[in-house]
């Protein structure tokens, strides 16, 4: 089929989706446009990893595991970043990329805590020339100072201090990434601290915890240019019995101060517990959020995101409760058992699918069914929402967006894998 006839065809599909929406009240052309406001923050290490270009030879610890050995892996910051141009060349809109720190690039070898802006001007670089923001994250595992499981939380001082000072700098990096690309960084503080057995004393830790990020967050940076953000944890690989970071403690924290972000990751939490429900929850007492958008197996397994259930949840929560504006969203994912690239797009392309999905909903007569007690046709109307001709309206937003349609994003990445990736050895 010839391009000029598809694109005939998507746009013939999409008008009659549109006739169908706008007999609901749905302006599916505003959806759109609203859509292309909003950005999912890609996440560096799927097409590494979690490797990093620190010390590419030490494994990963900290509760930090990828599996899988499917060829291509990127192994130099040129290889990451050609990977991620072709990863954003098939996904609509305009998205950030989100960095952890032992993705700095140096020539010798720079200890965490002595981490400058410096190191990572090549990425500004990058991303001034691709139009795209930076998010940061200190990288608090696979280290020698984090072997033992623990790092902000430590009882030696002198091992807190060490991380202490790597996430101030962190924070500066991300201060100057927002500096020079005009846009705010978000930095988030994860860390893997943990026992694997049930300890005699829960408190101390957490204690620790908290003098550790106050002594980070000390000095406030304009957030013209940077936010701060704090993720929490249930359960992690050699934390299965007890995290010092809970979501109990992280949410406190965030709700005795209006500077800093509470960060919920998707896999964070009971493998039968979803974020969804807690969105509008702890926007009752917390400025804004950050999403982790990932989909654990069974456990915090960090698989690509799917359209599941809870993805649809998740942004359905975003849009309906008028969030937006207050809700940051990134990837967090490392599948290495698949084409990387293609992991990137399959899982920001669902992700912005959801979006979609909930932007085009008739929130007005839905609202209307609640408020008049209808709850018979409120469930009416969700079911059939099921079967409305979504799928021509993405069509036709990638193509206004000028990447493929459909399956063809694959056709891209297959080329790219015979060209580029299987060169790699």
């Amino acid at each position: 089929m010839s391009k000029s006839l598809r694109d005939q065809q998507v746009t013939a599909a999409y008008q009659i989706a549109k006739e169908r929406y706008a007999a609901l009240g749905v302006d599916t052309d505003a959806a759109l446009r609203t859509l292309q406001t909003l950005a999912i923050s890609l996440h560096c290490w799927q097409g590494d990893d979690v490797g990093g270009f620190e010390d590419p030879g030490r494994g990963l610890s900290g509760g930090i595991m990828a599996t899988g050995n499917y060829p291509g892996k990127a192994r130099t910051v040129a290889e990451l970043r050609q990977d991620l141009d072709k990863a954003y060349s098939v996904i609509p809109g305009t998205h950030p990329l989100n960095l952890h720190a032992i993705y700095l690039e140096s020539n010798t070898k720079v200890e965490r805590n002595a981490i400058l802006p410096e190191h990572f001007a090549g990425w500004v670089d990058w991303a001034k020339t691709n139009h795209h923001g930076l998010d940061f994250n200190p990288t608090c595992f696979s280290h020698p100072l984090s072997d033992d499981g623990f790092t902000l939380a430590h009882q030696d001082a002198g091992v807190r201090r060490f991380w202490i000072e790597h996430c101030i700098a962190s924070r500066q990096i991300g201060a100057y990434f927002g500096r020079e690309l005009g846009t705010p960084c978000v930095t988030n503080i994860w860390i893997p601290d943990g026992y694997k057995d049930t300890p005699f004393d829960r408190k101390s830790p957490r204690e620790r915890l908290k003098a550790s990020l106050d002594a980070i967050l000390a000095d406030p940076i304009s957030p013209q240019f940077h936010r701060d953000a704090v993720e929490s944890k249930l359960f992690g690989i050699g934390s299965e019995s007890y995290v010092v970071g809970s979501h109990e403690f992280y949410l406190g924290y965030t709700a005795s101060r209006n500077d800093v972000l509470l960060c919920l990751d998707a896999g964070h939490f009971h493998p039968t517990e979803g974020i969804a429900d807690k969105i509008s929850s702890v926007l009752m007492v917390v400025p804004e959020l950050l999403l982790h958008v990932s989909r654990g197996v069974r456990w915090d397994s960090d698989h690509v995101v799917t359209l599941t259930d809870e993805l649809q949840a998740i942004m359905q929560e975003v849009v309906r409760g008028g969030f937006i504006n207050r809700v940051h969203i990134g990837l967090d994912y490392f599948d290495a058992s698949i084409n990387r690239v293609a992991a990137w797009a399959i899982g920001t392309r669902n992700a912005l699918r959801a979006l979609l999905m909930a932007l085009v909903e008739p929130r007005d007569l839905l609202c209307q069914f609640e408020q008049d007690g209808n709850h018979t046709a409120r469930l009416a109307m969700l079911e059939e929402l099921k079967g409305m001709p979504f799928g021509a309206v993405w069509d036709y937003h990638c193509q206004e967006q000028g990447v493929p349609v459909g399956f063809a994003f694959m056709d891209e990445i297959s080329a790219y894998e015979k060209a580029v990736l299987s060169r790699r050895g």
